[in-house]
């Protein structure tokens, strides 16, 4: 974890400034700018108008009954290549235009959901665990402790309800325990 926030804290701006100072001496300080400054007015939109097509086709999916997990994973993609296309330096926007591309986007996000349906599977395996969500642990418990609707602890209380005019007070129901119900019976 250590080396992964070495090298997005480090070396990418390092990377970044060398890029860009080597463009700035070819083309110019203030065409270097407006080029930083153009990719990230072109990549908002860009962004913007393919997270509205990717909430279609999510809509779409779940109006079917199917699952959208592509089309999520794409939509977290273009989240960060928005993050990348408004971060100044050529090579982020570079990679922000692939995770917007379309043509690129739709085969990482698909290599993604098989690792991550693998990694799901081969976790359930490992750990004993049958079926999917909801299925419990793997001794057969709650994985949240006991079971809430586990009813033989005592605390259940049964009653009939009945409900009556108002009287004086306001009171619109009554609520009488079995024995009560049972002793008025007789």
């Amino acid at each position: 974890m250590f080396l992964f926030l070495f090298l997005i804290f480090v070396l990418v701006p390092v990377v970044e400034l060398s890029v860009l100072i080597r463009v700035g001496e070819v083309l110019g300080t203030w065409t270097t700018i407006g080029l930083c400054l153009f990719t990230a007015v072109v990549g908002a939109s860009l962004v913007r108008s393919q997270g509205l097509s990717t909430l279609m086709q999510v809509q779409q999916k779940l109006s079917r009954g199917e699952s959208p997990g592509q089309e999520v994973i794409e939509g977290m993609m273009l989240a960060m290549a928005g993050i990348m296309l408004v971060i100044p330096g050529f090579v982020t926007d570079f990679i922000g235009l692939l995770l917007l591309t379309p043509f690129t986007r739709a085969p990482i996000a698909r290599f993604i959901l098989k690792r991550a349906q693998l990694r799901m599977v081969t976790s359930a395996k490992f750990n004993g665990m049958q079926g999917g969500f909801g299925s419990g642990s793997a001794n057969g418990q709650s994985p949240f402790g006991r079971d809430p609707f586990d009813n033989h602890n005592g605390n259940t209380f049964e009653g009939d309800f009945e409900r009556k005019q108002d009287d004086d007070r306001g009171v619109k129901g009554e609520c009488q325990s079995n024995d009560e119900h049972s002793r008025k019976d007789d």
